[in-house]
């Protein structure tokens, strides 16, 4: 009963935390290029979770690293470029919303690669949730007509890599302690994330004169100390004590959150959008409902 508990409280505290990121890359837009959002993420991401959970590498077993650095790539790295790049088109809110495939597609690779099974009920209650985000979708299309979905593509690619990473955690990673997930994760990519900040331009007199910088930099620093690191440290601990299926599901609640941001925004919203995310949070509750 106790961890029952525990894991509706780390879910709803995700839900807040991941869906107030969407908003933030945002806003970290309006002075920086989406390659140097996903690598000033990544950097700073990487040196908060080495200075914090540096000792902890020494536990992970050696034939664990190779399952790390899938994790670090598809986990963190790629999808870190893929939604600023997306969110240069495409409002946060319905950033948000697409990002609602994950659930689904991690019970299709659970079952289709990873071999983890699922129950009628789970898959059901993924496709009302499914249905919800497919109404919000549509929606926001006809709000917004000028915005390019194309750039949902990067969304929806991101969505099979997080559900691909939820498997891995869950069946390669099951005894690895979350904070030395999350670093072990960061020692690959985090050269890398450098690289391409030095190749973006961002070192030079004309990107230090923006006076938009500043303030793209403090959202980029709030998304990376709580958006990223604290987080997945969070999530990685879900999966543990949970299922792929259910940890997966936090990003059906991150809409409503992230829609909340986009309306205080200036972001179009409506009452169908509104029923779509009853409609989601219904599908939540019927693929984590057990059995009386």
């Amino acid at each position: 009963m106790k961890n029952l508990n525990v894991k509706w409280i780390y879910l709803i505290l995700l839900s807040i935390i991941w869906g107030s990121s969407f908003i933030l890359i945002k806003k970290s837009l309006i002075g920086l290029t989406p390659y140097q959002i996903g690598a000033l993420r990544t950097l700073f991401t990487g040196v908060i979770l080495l200075a914090f959970g540096y000792k902890k590498l020494k536990t992970i077993h050696k034939s664990k690293w190779k399952w790390l650095l899938l994790s670090g790539l598809l986990g963190s790295f790629i999808p870190a470029f893929f939604f600023a790049i997306a969110e240069t088109e495409i409002d946060s809110a319905v950033t948000s919303v697409l990002n609602s495939l994950v659930p689904l597609n991690t019970i299709l690779l659970g079952v289709a690669v990873f071999k983890i099974a699922s129950n009628k009920r789970q898959v059901l209650g993924v496709i009302i949730g499914f249905i919800g985000t497919s109404i919000l979708i549509l929606k926001g299309s006809e709000l917004n007509p000028d915005q390019n979905y194309f750039y949902a593509g990067y969304i929806i690619a991101s969505t099979l890599m997080y559900a691909a990473n939820v498997n891995i955690i869950k069946r390669y990673l099951q005894d690895v302690k979350p904070l030395a997930i999350a670093t072990g994760n960061y020692v690959f990519i985090i050269i890398p994330a450098l690289i391409v900040l030095l190749l973006s331009d961002f070192f030079t007199v004309e990107t230090f004169k923006d006076p938009a910088i500043p303030e793209a930099l403090m959202y980029i620093t709030i998304l990376s100390v709580f958006g990223t690191a604290l987080a997945k440290i969070l999530f990685f601990r879900l999966v543990q004590m949970s299922t792929p299926v259910f940890a997966s599901s936090v990003t059906y609640l991150m809409p409503i959150v992230a829609l909340i941001w986009g309306l205080l925004d200036g972001e179009a919203f409506s009452v169908i959008q509104v029923l779509a995310s009853l409609l989601i949070l219904f599908g939540v509750y019927l693929a984590n409902r057990k059995k009386a």
